[in-house]
C-alpha cells in the first residue's frame, strides 16, 4: 500500500506590535498585532503497486494564530489583535488503480489575536481564521477489466479559529468559517455481470469559530463564524448487466452549514442521501437516480430522500434584569428529493422519486430574566422539502412524496417576580411539501406532507397563546391525484401562574392540504 501523505506544516504565528512609546509628548498609538500564516497543505498520498491500495491525503497544517496589539499609554490607542491564519488545504489522495484512497482534512484556521492591554483607549479582537477545505476522494478504478472498487472518501474540512478577546470597550474578533468537506471519489464500472460499485461519502464541512468571549464587562462579543459546506457524495459506478453501484452519501453541512448533494446511482442503483444541514443550515437535496438497463428492462433507481434541516439555534438570555428573552431561530428548509431514474426499455417502470426531507424543529425561546422578564418565541419550523420527480417509462413514474413540515419550537418560561412574566407563544409549525406532478402515462401526484405541530406556550404569570399548526402541502397533480397533506395541531395554551394568572389560549388547528 502506498503511504499516506505527511502533515502539512502550521502556519507561522503572527507578530505582536509594538508598543507606543512614553514621553512627555503626545502618547503614540500601538501597533496591530500580525497576522497568522496559512497553514500548509497536506502531502499527497503515495501510489499504490498492482492490487495494492493507495494512501490518503494528509492532513492540512493549522493555521498561525493571529499576533497580540501592541499596548499604548494613556492617550494613545492600543493595537489591536491579528487575524488567525487559514488553515492548510488537505492532501491529495493517492492515484489509484484499484479502490479510491480517501482525501485529507483540511486544517484548523488560526486563532485571532487579543487586542493590547495597555492603558489607552481599547483595541479590537483580531478575527479567526477559516478552517482548511477538505480534499476530494480519490476514484476507483477497474483491476484489469474484472473487478470493480469503491470511490474514496472526500475529506473533512477544518473548523474556523475562535476569535480574539478585547478589554472593556473594545469589540471581540469573530469566529473563522469552517471549511468546506471534500467529495466523494466515483465507484468504478463492472465490465461484467458485477454490480457497479458505490461512490465514496462526502466529507463533513468544518464547524465555524466562537466568537471571542466578552471583555471584562463591555467588551462587544463577536459573531460565531458560519459552517462548512458538506462534500457531495461520489457518484455510484455503472453496472454492465446488474444493478449500478449506490450513490455517496453527502457529507452533513457544520454549524449553519449546508449538506452535501446524494451522489448519482448508475444503472438501477439506488441514489445516496442528502447529507443533513447544520444547526440553522438546509439539508442537502438528494441525487438523482440513473436510468434503468435497456437490455433486461430494470426499473429506475428510486431518487435519494432529501436532507433534514438543522435545528434553529437556542436563543440566549435577556440583556437586563426585566429584558425580554430571545426568539429561537427557524428550522432548516429540508432539503429536496432526488428524482427518479427512467425505466429502461421493455415497459418497466420509471422510479419512485426521493421522499423530501422533513423540516429542522425550531430552537425553543430562552427562559424570562427575573424579575418579570417575558419567555421568548418559539421558532418556526422548517418547510418540508418537496418530493422528486417520478422517472419517465417506459411505465408511469410516481412522484414522491412532500415532506414534512418542521415541529415549532416550544415557547420560554416567564420570569419571576412579583408578578410573573408572561410565558412566550409557541412556534407555528413548518408548511408541509407540496407533491409534484406525475409524469406522463398517468403517473400519481405525490402526497403533500403533513405540517408541523405547533409548539407550546411556556408557563408564566400569563400563560401565552399557542401556536397555530401548520398547513398541510397540496397534493401533486397527475391522472390519480395525490392526497393533500394534513394540517399541524394547534399547540397548548401555557399554564397560568396562581395567584391571579389566567391559562393561554390553545392554537387553532392547520389548515389541510
Amino acid at each position: 500500500m502506498g503511504g499516506d501523505g505527511g502533515l502539512g506544516g502550521g502556519g507561522g504565528q503572527g507578530g505582536i506590535g509594538g508598543s507606543a512609546g512614553g514621553g512627555a509628548g503626545a502618547a503614540g498609538n500601538a501597533g496591530d498585532g500580525g497576522q497568522g500564516g496559512t497553514g500548509g497543505t497536506g502531502g499527497k498520498g503515495g501510489l499504490g503497486f498492482a492490487t495494492n491500495p493507495s494512501g490518503n491525503g494528509g492532513v492540512g497544517g493549522g493555521g498561525g494564530n493571529g499576533g497580540t496589539g501592541g499596548n499604548a499609554t494613556v492617550g494613545g490607542a492600543n493595537g489591536s489583535g491579528g487575524a488567525g491564519g487559514t488553515g492548510g488545504m488537505g492532501g491529495a489522495a493517492g492515484a489509484t488503480n484499484t479502490a479510491g484512497s480517501n482525501g485529507g482534512d483540511g486544517g484548523i484556521g488560526g486563532n485571532g489575536g487579543d487586542a493590547g492591554a495597555g492603558t489607552g483607549t481599547a483595541g479590537n479582537g483580531g478575527d479567526g481564521g477559516d478552517g482548511g477545505a477538505g480534499a476530494n476522494g480519490g476514484a476507483a478504478a477497474s483491476e484489469f477489466g474484472v473487478t470493480v472498487e469503491q470511490g474514496g472518501d472526500g475529506g473533512n474540512g477544518g473548523a474556523g479559529g475562535t476569535g480574539g478577546n478585547a478589554p472593556v470597550g473594545g469589540l471581540n474578533g469573530s469566529g473563522g468559517k469552517g471549511g468546506a468537506g471534500g467529495s466523494g471519489g466515483s465507484g468504478s464500472f463492472a465490465f461484467t455481470s458485477s454490480s457497479g460499485t458505490a461512490g465514496g461519502a462526502g466529507g463533513a464541512g468544518g464547524d465555524g469559530g466562537t466568537g471571542g468571549s466578552p471583555g471584562s464587562g463591555a467588551g462587544t462579543a463577536g459573531s460565531g463564524g458560519g459552517g462548512g459546506l458538506g462534500g457531495n457524495g461520489g457518484d455510484g459506478g455503472d453496472g454492465a448487466t446488474n444493478s449500478g453501484g449506490v450513490g455517496g452519501t453527502g457529507g452533513d453541512g457544520g454549524a449553519a452549514g449546508t449538506g452535501g448533494q446524494g451522489g448519482a446511482a448508475a444503472g438501477s442503483g439506488t441514489n445516496g442521501d442528502g447529507g443533513d444541514g447544520g444547526v440553522g443550515g438546509t439539508g442537502g437535496d438528494g441525487g438523482a437516480s440513473g436510468t434503468g438497463s435497456s437490455s433486461p428492462g430494470f426499473q429506475g433507481g428510486t431518487g435519494g430522500k432529501g436532507g433534514t434541516g438543522g435545528d434553529g439555534g437556542q436563543a440566549g438570555g435577556g440583556a437586563g434584569t426585566a429584558g425580554a428573552a430571545g426568539n429561537g431561530g427557524a428550522g432548516g428548509i429540508g432539503g429536496q428529493g432526488g428524482t427518479g431514474g427512467d425505466g429502461g426499455a421493455g415497459n418497466f417502470d420509471g422510479g419512485q422519486g426521493g421522499t423530501g426531507g422533513a423540516g429542522g424543529a425550531a430552537g425553543n425561546g430562552a427562559d424570562g430574566i427575573t424579575p418579570g422578564g417575558s419567555g421568548g418565541a418559539g421558532g418556526s419550523g422548517g418547510a418540508g422539502g418537496e418530493g422528486g420527480v417520478g422517472g419517465d417509462p417506459s411505465g408511469s413514474g410516481n412522484s414522491g412524496a412532500g415532506g414534512n413540515g418542521g415541529d415549532g419550537g416550544v415557547g420560554g418560561t416567564g420570569g419571576n417576580g412579583a408578578t410573573g412574566g408572561d410565558g412566550g407563544t409557541g412556534g407555528s409549525g413548518g408548511v408541509g411539501g407540496n407533491g409534484l406532478a406525475g409524469v406522463q402515462f398517468g403517473g400519481n401526484g405525490g402526497n403533500g406532507g403533513n405540517g408541523g405541530n405547533a409548539g407550546a406556550a411556556g408557563a408564566g404569570g400569563n400563560g401565552a397563546n399557542g401556536g397555530d399548526g401548520g398547513d398541510g402541502g397540496d397534493g401533486g397533480s397527475g391522472e390519480g391525484a395525490g392526497d393533500g397533506g394534513f394540517g399541524g395541531a394547534g399547540g397548548l395554551g401555557g399554564v397560568g401562574t396562581p395567584p391571579g394568572g389566567v391559562n393561554g389560549t390553545d392554537g387553532a388547528q392547520g389548515t389541510d392540504g
